[in-house]
């Protein structure tokens, strides 16, 4: 199933400092070898100005990513939504909104076991709630909402000494975002060095 690139710049007109629907982000500092190195987690509009604007850009990075090539949509079977899966995992984080550390500190290491580049990295992850607003058969959008998609962005990037977050290499969007509304069987991963690594790591 093909990403529809509207959908995509629909999330990201609700990505600016001004007009933000990211409530938090959570986040690690990874080693070369994939060891945790330190952690954050804070409630997005705490950051100041510059934070903001800073963090924004890794967030949308990954939905302007060339569609369907570099975020390319995936699929997750009945046997990877089984207790215990990745899957499971993320539906926790995206309920719990991120506030969850423990759950956040799972992630971290089952990607850092799993990602390991040769240099130290940066995992950036960023939940949201978008009011999908309706829109009538002339396609102008009216006031009510007709659903509350609620998201979680992953934005993996090389980081310098003074954790630097340079441009993202990997991430993804789950759930997806199709025909403005949520799929939870569906994740958008992002690569520009190619899928395979990452749908091993996530699905």
């Amino acid at each position: 199933m093909q990403i529809n690139r509207e959908d995509m710049l629909e999330l990201t007109r609700r990505m600016t400092v001004a007009r933000n629907c990211f409530g938090r982000i959570a986040g690690a500092y990874m080693d070369e070898e994939g060891f945790v190195d330190g952690t954050f987690n804070t409630h997005f509009q705490k950051l100041s100005g510059a934070d903001k604007t800073k963090h924004l850009k890794l967030a949308k990075a990954v939905l302007f990513a060339d569609t369907n090539r570099a975020l390319k949509n995936y699929r997750f079977g009945p046997e990877s939504r089984r207790p215990g899966s990745v899957w499971q995992l993320l539906m926790a984080l995206r309920d719990c909104e991120l506030k969850n550390d423990a759950l956040l500190l799972s992630l971290y290491e089952y990607i850092g076991e799993r990602y390991q580049p040769g240099f130290a990295y940066g995992i950036y992850i960023f939940h949201g709630n978008y009011d999908v607003p309706l829109k009538g058969s002339d396609k102008v959008q009216q006031r009510e909402s007709e659903e509350v998609y609620s998201f979680l962005i992953c934005a993996i990037c090389p980081v310098t000494g003074d954790y630097e977050a340079g441009e993202p290499e990997a991430g993804f969007l789950f759930p997806e975002f199709r025909d403005r509304a949520g799929d939870t069987e569906g994740i958008n991963l992002f690569s520009e060095e190619g899928h395979e690594g990452i749908a091993k790591m996530l699905l």
